[in-house]
């Protein structure tokens, strides 16, 4: 199996790395930090591993990084857009201004930078998995972290739209939606954080959607119903119930997730 991911210097985009290469994958890994890449790369000996160093709000650095992958190994079975940042953000704030715009570039244009140059070879191959890691954030607005919640389900609608517009093309696409992972992204965060789960576990679980090709997943299981009930919940009463939810840190901490 060939995999092409991004975001794969910690946290989830990592934990999928060292799943895949458990299983003999050979392995793309984009990331930004370049010398955390490479140590992941090496921890990883026994798989065919090439990485790229880049951001993927830079879309050419992306395509170079595609053109060469398949140039060395041919058109991946699974492309895996794992990239994403998370910052408190409060629209009051001036200052927030230009992080709304990173959090956008990196967790919507990032994801449509990573899949692009993949598209037409597996439209060609008439084969090929694109997931986009999304989050439960996106299925309603979350106070102190406008960006990231209207970022995911930005990355939702754009997932879904991909997906009718590939149908019967033999390319699936995967919209992954995890709850509460323990990374790096979430370390910091100032409220309790209900079936959190390790980011080896979570990996294993969405590697096993992308597999079977699931349109939508939420994990864990008990986060879809969550989900549910976040959807389901009127607007009076979900201002009131969250309006004193403690917010996430406005301090920089972004990172791959």
């Amino acid at each position: 199996m060939k995999v092409f991911l991004t975001g794969a210097s910690s946290g989830i985009g990592a934990a999928l790395a060292a799943f895949y290469a458990s299983q003999g994958a050979t392995l793309g890994l984009f990331a930004r930090r370049e010398a955390e890449l490479r140590r992941i790369a090496a921890s990883l000996a026994s798989a065919s591993v090439a990485t790229y160093a880049g951001d993927v709000r830079d879309a050419p650095a992306l395509a170079v990084a595609a053109r060469d992958f398949i140039a060395r190994f041919g058109t991946p079975d699974a492309v895996i857009a794992s990239a994403g940042i998370s910052h408190g953000t409060l629209t009051a704030q001036a200052e927030d201004l230009p992080v709304f715009q990173a959090v956008f570039d990196t967790n919507v244009l990032g994801m449509v930078a990573t899949f692009q140059p993949f598209v037409g070879p597996m439209q060609a191959a008439r084969s090929g998995t694109l997931a986009g890691i999304a989050s439960i954030a996106g299925f309603r607005g979350l106070p102190g972290a406008g960006a990231y919640s209207a970022s995911k389900a930005a990355a939702i609608a754009y997932l879904e739209s991909l997906r009718i517009e590939l149908h019967g093309s033999g390319v699936a696409v995967v919209t992954v939606c995890p709850g509460f992972i323990a990374t790096p992204m979430t370390v910091a965060n100032p409220y309790r954080m209900p079936f959190l789960m390790q980011p080896d576990v979570a990996a294993r679980k969405i590697a096993g959607a992308i597999a079977r090709r699931r349109r939508f997943y939420v994990l864990p299981w008990q986060m879809a119903w969550v989900g549910r009930l976040m959807k389901l919940t009127p607007r009076p009463l979900y201002d009131r119930a969250l309006a004193n939810r403690p917010h996430k840190p406005r301090r920089d901490r972004s990172d791959d997730r």
